[in-house]
C-alpha cells in the first residue's frame, strides 16, 4: 500500500499494488501547473482510493487531460486523461507520495519544452514529445 497527500493533508490517498516507473514531463502546460516539471507515476483507477475529495479541484487544461490539485493548499496531484475509455489509469504526483514510492525514474517527455534554466543530465531517455 502505498499513501500519500497534499500539502494540508485536505487531500489523502492510497494506491494498492506496485507503482508504474516515474517519468518527468517537461511540457508547458506540466511546468506552469508545478512551477518546474512534474514527476508522475501511473496507476490504475482501481487501485487507487481517495479521501477529501470535496477538497480537490479539476482544471480541464486540454481536450484530452484534466489535472487534479488541492482546492486548500493548491497542490498538484493528479494527471486523469479524459478517454477513460481508452485509458484505465491515472497519473499521481511522486512528490506527493508520504510513503516510500519503490520506484524510480524511466524518461523524460516533452523535452523540447522544457524550461531553458535547467539541464537534464540523469542519463535518463529523453523523448522530445
Amino acid at each position: 500500500m502505498h499513501k500519500g497527500s497534499c500539502l494540508c493533508g485536505a487531500v489523502t490517498f492510497e494506491v494498492e499494488g506496485k507503482l508504474g516507473e516515474g517519468e518527468a514531463c517537461h511540457c508547458v502546460q506540466c511546468r506552469k501547473w508545478t512551477g518546474h516539471y512534474l514527476a508522475s507515476t501511473e496507476v490504475k483507477r482501481s487501485a487507487l482510493t481517495v479521501r477529501g475529495a470535496e477538497n480537490l479541484k479539476w482544471c480541464r487544461s486540454s481536450e484530452k487531460v484534466r489535472r487534479g490539485f488541492c482546492y486548500e493548499c493548491g497542490s498538484p496531484l493528479f494527471f486523469d486523461p479524459v478517454d477513460r475509455e481508452k485509458h484505465d489509469w491515472l497519473g499521481i504526483s511522486l512528490g506527493a507520495f508520504d510513503t516510500p514510492t519503490e520506484t524510480r525514474m524511466a524518461l523524460h517527455i516533452f523535452v523540447a519544452e522544457k524550461g531553458d534554466y535547467y539541464e537534464i543530465t540523469d542519463g535518463l531517455p529523453q523523448n522530445e514529445y
